[in-house]
Parts: structure tokens; C-alpha cells; sequence
């Protein structure tokens, strides 16, 4: 096992394990993650010894998306610095999905914004069955990084996953999207996802890797890359226009923290 600052990574088996581990702020992306998780996942991806590999997070959830906090204090503004800063998320979460490796991730309790790209960008997902999903960006005028559940659940179930701006979606109805392979026992993920991972693995590896290559082109062929990347500059004008409520919730943030925002997030969308 070995352990960076804000991620763990091991080897079981045939299986790499990529640990979000910022336990103290629920596993939030912040840039020293990112980094650390590309890191990894090149690694576990050039080990020819590694045939699947499985995402968790450490303590009390998966993770909450993306680091407001550190977003915050970096200030960004402008086109160009949204550009910047939204091309290296919208990477960190695609990698899951370009992995030529089975990518599988295991939540628990928590599983938002950002953090459910990252999900739905893996190949399968198991969760325990009081984790709660949700995407709430349009709630503070933000936008989305991977537009990928229109691809993943279809367009009906995907108005509703983001234009609700619901953050407290049960695994059960992921489930029923088809965003979740298996919903388990809280305290079952990782078994379930270990156990999905080691029948991947007694497959031959050239076959398995071919196959998921086979079944993304039908996405390419649908041209999703193109489209995914249309949604990201989208994002970049949200991210960038600074709008009223966005900037209001952000003043909010920055003087009273990130609680008090979204109590005020909540009362001003709430009916």
C-alpha cells in the first residue's frame, strides 16, 4: 500500500485500489488529489500486472465533488482561467472512462456533484444502499464538468437529474436510472466491487480491453467526445458570466463558509 497525501493506492490481486483520502473534508477534489489521482491511475494503467481497478474513498463517504473551498480562495475569473482550471477537472473525470482497464467505482453515504461525473465515468458502480447522489450545480449557478448522464441514462432521466438540481437522489433510484450495477448493504461496496472486479480479471485481458473499446464506439460513432467537450465550453460561459445568484452564493461562501451558503442556497430554491 502506498499512501500520498490525499490518496491511497494498493494492489490486490490483479486489482488496482485508488483511495480518495481527504476523509476530513469528505474526500473533496482539490488540485493535490487530482494530480495525485492521475498520477496512480498512468501507473495502474502502464502495469501490465493490473487488469481492473476500483475507486472507493475513505471515512464517512465516496466524496462531495469538487473542492468549493479551495475554489474559493483561488479566485478564478475569466474565460480563459475557467478554460484552464475546468479542462483539468473535466480531464481527471474522463480518464475513468478513456482507462482502456475496467475502471469500478465503490461509493458510500455521499456521492455529489463532480464526484458522480466521476462515477457514472466508470465502466460499473456499486453503492451502499444509504448513499445519496445528486448534482446540484444549477442550484448556485454553476454548471456541469462531464455532461455524461444523457449518455449513461438517457435524456428524460438526465433532465431531472440536473435540471432538479436534487443532491439527496437514493441508490435505489440510481439504480433504477441505470447508474448503479449493484446497490448493496451499507459496508458491502468494496466486497461488491472486489468481487465484480476479480470476474473481470479471470477474462482474458486483451479480450475484455477490446470489448470495452467496442462498446465505446458506438459512443464515439454518436460523436459524444465532441458533444462532451460542447457541454464543457457551455460550463466555461457559466463559470465564467458570473451570475447574480453565483455571485451572491460565493460572496456568502467566502465570508461566512460554505455552510451558510448552502442554507442560503437552499432557502432561496426552496418550492
Amino acid at each position: 500500500m502506498k499512501t500520498k497525501d490525499t490518496v491511497i493506492s494498493q494492489i490486490n490481486g490483479r486489482v488496482g485500489i485508488l483511495t480518495f483520502n481527504r476523509p476530513h473534508v469528505l474526500n473533496a477534489f482539490n488540485g493535490a488529489l487530482i494530480s495525485e489521482t492521475n498520477e496512480i491511475m498512468d501507473r495502474f494503467i502502464k502495469d501490465d500486472t493490473i487488469l481492473a481497478i476500483v475507486v472507493n474513498g475513505a471515512g464517512r463517504c465516496f466524496s462531495a465533488g469538487f473542492d468549493m473551498k479551495e475554489s474559493a480562495a483561488r479566485g478564478t475569473s475569466g474565460e480563459a482561467e475557467w478554460r484552464d482550471v475546468l479542462t483539468k477537472d473535466f480531464d481527471f473525470i474522463m480518464q475513468f472512462w478513456n482507462a482502456p482497464k475496467p475502471t469500478i467505482a465503490a461509493a458510500h453515504r455521499y456521492c455529489i456533484g463532480g464526484a458522480m461525473e466521476l462515477l457514472m465515468a466508470c465502466d460499473l458502480a456499486v453503492a451502499g444502499e444509504t448513499t445519496r447522489f445528486g448534482e446540484p450545480e444549477v442550484r448556485f449557478g454553476s454548471g456541469i464538468i462531464a455532461m455524461l448522464a444523457p449518455y449513461v441514462i438517457g435524456p428524460k432521466h438526465a433532465k431531472e437529474l440536473l435540471l432538479t438540481g436534487n443532491d439527496k437522489v437514493t441508490a435505489d433510484r440510481c439504480y433504477q436510472m441505470g447508474i448503479l450495477n449493484q446497490v448493496v448493504a451499507d459496508g458491502k461496496e468494496m466486497e461488491a466491487a472486489l468481487e465484480l472486479a476479480n470476474q473481470i480479471v479471470s477474462g482474458a485481458p486483451r479480450s475484455v480491453q477490446m470489448t470495452k473499446t467496442a462498446i465505446h464506439r458506438a459512443y464515439e460513432l454518436a460523436e459524444m467526445r465532441t458533444a462532451l467537450r460542447e457541454a464543457l465550453e457551455i460550463d466555461i460561459d457559466i463559470e465564467s458570466d458570473e451570475s447574480p445568484k453565483r455571485r451572491e452564493f460565493n460572496r456568502i461562501r467566502k465570508e461566512q463558509g460554505l455552510k451558510a451558503a448552502l442554507t442560503w442556497r437552499d432557502q432561496n430554491t426552496a418550492g
